[in-house]
């Protein structure tokens, strides 16, 4: 029986993929094989240390502090692309909302006192304050060509908008299904150049913060549009501020209210509402429910954020697999100290990321406890699982 650990609410539609008869799931349990969240910050949380898998409800893992996980040899476990289109409609949202005013517009409407005729006039009067710009014939800059900003690139095109796209670590999966009307910037600052409205679709890290500053925005046409739904720290909200001030900005429309962008007149802030649809939430859920499974029961590894990519189909074998630092020679240790113990490998595979290395052994009998303690005690090893033979 298999302990699952829930931080926040998790959509049903993905708790039903765990089954009831092999995993006890419960907003309150006492040592958790597993932790499923979407927003919980679990930076200043004491992590249990039986915890052997996290997964988030959504794509990005700042809440969850990744390298501390790795060095524990826990693989965390994020839903890229199922909340994508929830993403992309409110992207597009934001153009228009920026591009027609509509926020201003709808605020003056609201304020108006008049009634019958007076009313009328008053709100004719008012529209030519909110004359606003069409979408076709304009450049959308889109930075970050994931499950995101292929959807928002691609939607955009199918609007009339020219579109330049920059991401120098785009997938095979992602180039495939990217349009051939996107054109490829060479670098950033060619895309703000050129850019008539900037969307950002990146994590959040050391390389991409500030991403958003005073040097690009300054790059780019007057009355202009950034549309940040990636994260905060992505954009400098001081340099925003100073553009929308000095009128190059023509409007900002971020997920992320600050205290200094919330208030200003040309900011739409909006309360992280990227994901926040039934569907999208669902889509996370199952996702990530499914993924954190195969990983408990099979030791598989799809869509971790700090483990390499490994599925090995199921024999009718015992599993072992072993989380190391990613040194020489780990790979004949483990296959010696199996051998040793009379243990016939019947398959492997070994993926490495970075620093940590993943590797999945099927073998012909069953792990002893003493062997499983010979195989933890090999320098460089951060954790080791006996999965036995599959679950039927």
């Amino acid at each position: 029986m298999f302990k699952v650990l829930t931080l926040n609410n998790i959509a049903v539609e993905g708790l039903r993929h765990l089954p009831r008869e092999r995993y006890e799931v419960a907003s309150e349990i006492a040592h958790p094989d597993a932790i499923l969240l979407r927003s919980f910050n679990m930076h200043d949380w004491d992590i249990p240390e039986t915890v052997a898998a996290i997964g988030r409800a959504g794509a990005g893992t700042n809440n969850i502090p990744i390298d501390k996980m790795s060095a524990r040899g826990v693989p965390v476990f994020n839903a890229p692309g199922a909340n994508a289109n929830a993403v992309k409609e409110l992207v597009i949202a934001g153009l228009l909302i920026a591009a027609r005013n509509i926020c201003d517009a709808r605020e003056y409407v609201k304020a108006l006192a008049e009634t019958g005729d007076a009313l009328n006039k008053a709100v004719e009067a008012g529209k030519k304050q909110f004359v606003g710009f069409e979408l076709p014939g304009k450049t959308l800059g889109v930075i970050g060509l994931g499950a995101i900003g292929v959807q928002v690139a691609n939607a955009a095109l199918a609007l009339g908008m020219k579109v330049i796209g920059f991401d120098p670590n785009i997938t095979v999966r992602r180039a495939w299904e990217l349009s051939a009307g996107v054109e490829h910037a060479e670098t950033l600052d060619q895309l703000f150049q050129h850019s008539d409205a900037v969307t950002v679709h990146v994590p959040l890290m050391d390389a991409t913060r500030g991403l958003v500053n005073r040097d690009r925005l300054a790059l780019m046409p007057d009355n202009a549009v950034v549309i940040n739904f990636a994260r905060g720290g992505v954009a400098d909200d001081h340099a925003v501020l100073a553009a929308l001030d000095s009128g190059g900005l023509h409007s900002y429309v971020t997920d992320f209210p600050t205290e200094a962008t919330k208030g200003h007149p040309k900011v739409v802030a909006l309360p992280h509402l990227g994901a926040s649809t039934g569907e999208a939430e669902a889509n996370c859920a199952v996702m990530v429910a499914e993924n954190v499974k195969d990983y408990l029961e099979n030791g598989n590894v799809r869509f971790s954020v700090n483990f390499p990519e490994s599925r090995l189909p199921r024999l009718d074998a015992h599993r072992v697999t072993v989380a190391n630092r990613n040194v020489p020679n780990m790979v004949g240790q483990i296959s010696t100290c199996l051998a040793n113990a009379g243990l016939n490998i019947e398959d492997l595979l070994n993926k490495s990321i970075g620093n940590l290395a993943y590797t999945i052994v099927d073998v012909n009998g069953p792990v002893s406890e003493a062997t499983e303690a010979e195989l933890r005690g090999i320098e460089g090893v951060l954790t080791l699982r006996n999965l036995g033979k599959p679950v039927t």
